[in-house]
């Protein structure tokens, strides 16, 4: 069976801040991705006219490729097994929670599945920002939300000056300074940003998920601002690219990834951590706090090199690159010390 894992991306926030209508931005500009969306709400998603509110414990073809279900809280786990059966072709599912419901709890019921085919791909945080310091007066425990966020979207900027959108924007940053921040006008966040959109044609298993001429090879960013009718808010987000010839130290690149790097809401690649005589391939997969390696085997002709691209918003490269040159090993790596690896196996998936 392919070790593929679909994204399961939970989309949060306060009633009125524009989840739905993200969603709908994501479902016209999927290019190929088949999502599956899980509705947890009594709202409406309109698609082509297609209202599922009121719709519990049902799937729903939208005509696109795409399926959409509603459900309660409590059968959410079971939708999941249905949306990742092979037949339902689904490559990234996304979970638009209750206005009302604890984001945190969304995530628990993710991490605690069993289900072998999922994967999580991050809690996505909708701030209205017009209403932002009105929703923290009548909800303070939207900092324990933005806290437990992989990603922040600042929705409807559009309507704010740029010195209140530079307020807002510190504010944000006091609460959570090492959360990703992009500012919206009309939920028109680059799908780029929460999922790659490949297609199922070009799905590939997960330990070769990205090869070498999937990365950019210089060392700066790149910044992406992909217009289609959106102004300068339309979510600009950077990639940092990263290669390395010698391997990895594995305690100093775990220091790396566990300080939790500013700005940054996925990392992909692959690892070398250069073991003796081994083929251990780690493909390195995180999204905001969530960190994992994947073991594969390196191609007989493939050179052994670490290769990683960062994606985030407001991210330093300069700064990035350097702690990255920080963890090469400057020597040959030890043979010796059986606690060497320790570090990284402690998040390596079975």
């Amino acid at each position: 069976m392919s070790k593929h894992r679909i994204p399961v991306v939970i989309l949060a926030g306060f009633l009125g801040s524009g989840k739905t209508t993200l969603l709908n931005h994501l479902l016209r500009n999927r290019a190929g991705v088949r999502i599956g969306v899980v509705v947890n709400d009594f709202g409406s998603i309109n698609v082509d006219a297609l209202s599922v509110a009121g719709q519990v414990d049902s799937m729903i073809s939208l005509g696109n490729g795409c399926l959409c279900c509603a459900v309660d809280t409590s059968d959410m786990d079971e939708m999941l097994h249905r949306l990742t059966r092979p037949s339902a072709g689904i490559d990234v599912i996304v979970i638009e929670a209750s206005g009302l419901a604890e984001p945190q709890e969304v995530i628990r019921m993710v991490l605690a599945s069993d289900n072998q085919r999922i994967a999580y791909g991050g809690l996505v945080e909708v701030v209205d920002g017009v209403e932002f310091e009105e929703t923290r007066t009548r909800h303070p425990h939207i900092e324990l939300h933005l806290k437990c966020a992989d990603l922040i979207v600042l929705n409807k900027s559009d309507r704010l000056s740029e010195p209140q959108r530079e307020e807002l924007l510190a504010a944000v940053s006091r609460i959570t300074p090492r959360t990703p921040v992009v500012a919206t006008a009309h939920g028109r966040i680059d799908p780029e940003l929460l999922f790659d959109r490949r297609g199922r044609a070009s799905r590939e298993p997960a330990v070769r998920q990205l090869s070498f001429d999937d990365l950019r090879t210089d060392d700066h960013d790149h910044t992406h601002d992909h217009a289609d009718g959106c102004d300068h808010l339309h979510s600009a987000y950077e990639t940092v690219s990263f290669v390395s010839e010698r391997p990895m130290n594995p305690r100093k690149m775990m220091d790396f990834l566990d300080g939790g790097p500013t700005g940054i809401y996925r990392i992909k690649g692959f690892v070398d951590f250069g073991e003796t005589g081994a083929k251990q391939k780690y493909a390195l997969h995180t999204v905001g706090k969530y960190l994992r390696f994947r073991l594969g085997r390196w191609g007989e002709s493939e050179p052994r090199s670490t290769r990683l691209v960062f994606i985030g918003a407001g991210l330093n490269a300069r700064s990035l690159t350097e702690e990255l040159n920080r963890c090469v090993e400057t020597g040959e790596p030890s043979t010796t010390d059986e606690l060497r690896m320790m570090p990284v196996l402690r998040y390596v998936e079975s």
